[in-house]
Parts: structure tokens; sequence; C-alpha cells
């Protein structure tokens, strides 16, 4: 396999709805970035944003930086994220996963979106294993209680596919999509401490605590989405990953200093149709031969 060139992938992002006319409402965009803008935790993805956020500046950070329908009038239908905000963004993880390839870097990689988009982080940790990095996967088996939404609770467990990639799994034996940062906040407790993160809502130790000691293994990055990437970022973690036109918090993270770079993109596609862009990353990484 080689990398596409620039052109050819955007024109295969466009033609998939990975990027241009996408499918995500523009209602529920709207409805997150108000959210987002009042604190609400779930819409914070894990990270502490800064209060002065309106529903406003929310939507011109959202044009900035992952191309919506500036039009603020337009408030039913769907919406819009750039093809060439996505190839430039795509471009800069590239360059910091092949900056972590070239120094073996120790890293994290999770998704809160198991279904679509495990195949290009495993492909990521694949290659960045064979260059020499250590994927680390901690917390494995941790579970937490989550609402099921009907008056009831469901059990959610950290478990790794091949490769190293975090994802949730049920009581039913399937992965599930979340938002929730807690996971990676038990994962970097584990790595911190070296004890077995607490059940429920976990704080994280920084790796120079108190006691000034630095912690034997933390990640130099993390590669993820959702409530991953944002506790991720809260901790100091270099940060890199994906998020959807309908998830704002990672977006004014990288607006704020404290996520590195964001790749807007439909996240629920076809897995298949990521394909070409999981090697256009690779191949700007340095990872795979480019065509």
């Amino acid at each position: 396999m080689t990398a596409p060139a620039r052109d050819e992938l955007r024109e295969h992002l466009v033609q998939t709805m990975i990027a241009g006319d996408v499918a995500t409402p523009r209602q529920n965009n709207l409805k997150h970035y108000r959210l987002m803008a009042d604190g609400e935790p779930y819409y914070q993805l894990g990270l502490e944003l800064k209060p002065s956020w309106t529903e406003r500046t929310v939507l011109e950070m959202m044009v900035e930086r992952c191309g919506v329908d500036p039009d603020p009038g337009h408030v039913y239908g769907d919406d819009t994220i750039d093809p060439d905000i996505t190839l430039d963004m795509l471009e800069a993880m590239g360059e910091r996963v092949g900056l972590a390839a070239r120094r073996a870097e120790t890293v994290l990689i999770a998704t809160g979106h198991p279904a679509t988009l495990s195949p290009v982080y495993q492909a990521v940790a694949h290659a960045l294993a064979g260059a020499g990095c250590r994927v680390l996967t901690p917390a494995e088996g941790w579970t937490y209680e989550i609402d099921a939404g009907w008056g009831g609770s469901e059990t959610r467990r950290i478990v790794y596919a091949e490769g190293g990639v975090a994802m949730l799994e049920g009581d039913d034996g399937r992965t599930h999509h979340t938002h929730d940062p807690r996971p990676m906040e038990a994962m970097l407790r584990e790595l911190a401490t070296g004890e077995p993160a607490p059940v429920g809502r976990v704080s994280v130790i920084a790796p120079d605590g108190p006691t000034g000691e630095k912690t034997e293994v933390w990640p130099d990055l993390a590669i993820a989405d959702h409530g991953w990437a944002g506790a991720a970022g809260q901790a100091g973690i270099d940060t890199v990953g994906f998020a959807d036109c309908n998830d704002p918090a990672l977006f004014a993270g990288a607006a704020e200093g404290k996520i590195d770079v964001v790749v807007p993109l439909d996240d629920g596609v076809s897995p298949h149709h990521y394909a070409p862009m999981t090697a256009y990353l690779l191949g700007r990484a340095g990872l795979l031969p480019s065509g």
C-alpha cells in the first residue's frame, strides 16, 4: 500500500462524506456548542475549559478550526467540514506521529468510536510499535458503572484491541461508543501511581507530583478521540486525534493549547472508507511509502 496524493485524498474525503458536506445535523452541532459553552461536563470531554466561551464564540472557533457553516442563521439541516482543514490537520498529526516514531516514544492510543475508527488507530499502533515505540496498556480490565438511561446502570471495562488500542466493553461482550474521560483518567492514575485506579471519578496525579518523583512510565504522546483525548490533554500529555463537528471541546482544547492537533472528520462513516486517510497519515509520518 502507498499513500494517496493530497488531491486524491481530498476527492475521496468529499465523496465518502468524511469531510465536505457531512451527515451531522446542524441542530445537533449548535446544541452541543451551547452545552459546551454552558460548562456541561459531558460536552467538555475531560477538559477544564475557560469559562469565557459562548455559543457564538464556539461557532466562530468551529468555523476556523473545523470548517462548519459560518451562518448563525443556519439552524437546521446538515453541516460542513472543510476538507482542506482535514488534510492540513492530518498532515500535522502525521508529523507528530512521525516524530514519535523517530524518537521511539512511549504512546497511549484509545478510541471512543471502536465501531468505525479502531482500524485507523490499530494501523497507527502497529506502525509505531514497528518503529520501536512502546504502546502502553494500563488499567486493562478496570471497570466502572454508567447510567444506562432507563433507571439502571451498566458496567464498562477497559479492553485493548490488537496493537494496544484502548476501548470500552460492556457485559454484553460488545465494544461501546463513549465520550467519557474517566477511563483515560484511570489509565493515567495507574501509570502515575503504580496502583489500580479506584472506581468512579478519578483525579489524575501528574508524573511529577508533590514528592517530585517522576513515574517510571509516562506517555510522551496520546493518540485518541472524545474523552480519552480530553483527559490526556488535560493531564499535559501531547495529544493528537480526531473529532467530529458536533464535538467542539477538543477543538476548544486546541485553541487553548491543551490539545496539539485535532483532525476534523465525520467519525461515523463505514470503517473501510478511512483506509486511504490512514495511509496518508502514515505516509506523512514516514511510516508508509508515498505515492
